[in-house]
């Protein structure tokens, strides 16, 4: 490994991320996966991946003479946060922390200042879900994990329990040639059975329209009278493919961090944006998240 290198993983590891990987701002893998699931309409309602196809084929058009894609991969807690009466959200969400999107480029641009100690003129950018980028790819590219059957990127000895990130720079980076790791699913299914809708259609292939983790986070209208037993008692998002994935590790304890769906239910939104502004739940405000635990609640008749 080249010593700037060693020095970014170094870094990297040293400010909690679990991986680090290295590539070209070429065409990424999967890009004609990609396109051909747009082209099958399984991207619900959301109209902007269909956006910047161009940019998502050419990374160096988000940053001229972009040399370097730096993929990092950051842990996400793998016990669930539950309300004091047992309802739950996503692992990802972790509501008693500063969204992931501004505490990851924080610790992203002491990388930065790395590279630039090394190549003061260079420029910089860090994506963090802020770019049309193919995240998952890139870092499939970069030989840090693997496309699982249920689209998510896995780490063989970590699980997929991730958030991700970039930085492009034009720094003068020796580029290895990683070899992009084999999936590693076998034969296994466990993820596409645990799937409650039937979002996940086969391998590889997920239908936003009936993902939970969708329809409860960016879907603007209620999830549906239909599909509200698949809930659960589980609110904002869904980890059901992740919590059945042999690599990931089991952690069956919960952690209570949230305050009852009631409190929900009655909190104003004076209230919400003092508890919850800075963290995941901001992104798809106390509306819709109240309707979400309507929704949850709805099974065992307990509706507001």
């Amino acid at each position: 490994m080249h010593p700037l290198h060693s020095r970014i993983v170094e870094k990297a590891r040293s400010l909690g991320f679990v991986a680090a990987g290295f590539t070209g701002p070429g065409r990424p893998l999967f890009f004609d996966r990609f396109t051909a699931w747009l082209a099958e309409g399984k991207n619900a309602d959301m109209a902007w991946l269909r956006r910047n196809l161009g940019v998502r084929e050419n990374p160096a058009k988000i940053l001229r003479n972009c040399r370097a894609v730096i993929s990092l991969a950051y842990p996400y807690p793998a016990r669930k946060p539950e309300t004091v009466d047992g309802f739950s959200v996503a692992r990802y969400a972790n509501p008693v922390a500063e969204d992931y999107h501004t505490r990851l480029k924080r610790l992203c641009s002491e990388l930065v200042s790395l590279i630039k100690e090394n190549d003061p003129g260079s420029r910089n950018r860090i994506c963090v879900d802020s770019a049309p980028l193919l995240e998952r790819s890139m870092a499939a590219a970069a030989g840090i994990g693997f496309i699982g059957k249920n689209n998510l990127l896995i780490i063989p000895d970590h699980g997929s329990y991730l958030y991700l990130a970039e930085i492009l720079t034009t720094a003068a980076i020796p580029l290895p040639s990683p070899d992009p790791l084999s999936n590693l699913c076998g034969a296994c299914s466990l993820c596409l059975d645990a799937c409650p809708t039937g979002a996940l259609e086969r391998p590889f292939a997920i239908n936003a329209s009936r993902c939970l983790s969708y329809l409860t986070v960016e879907h603007k209208r209620d999830v549906g009278a239909d599909l509200e037993p698949t809930l659960g008692k589980c609110f904002f998002g869904c980890d059901r493919c992740q919590e059945v994935c042999p690599f990931n590790r089991q952690s069956p304890a919960s952690e209570v961090v949230m305050p009852s769906t009631d409190g929900f239910l009655g909190m104003d939104e004076e209230t919400f944006e003092r508890d919850f502004g800075r963290t995941a739940f901001a992104r798809t405000g106390l509306e819709k998240l109240k309707g979400n635990i309507r929704a949850a609640r709805a099974p065992d008749g307990k509706t507001l």
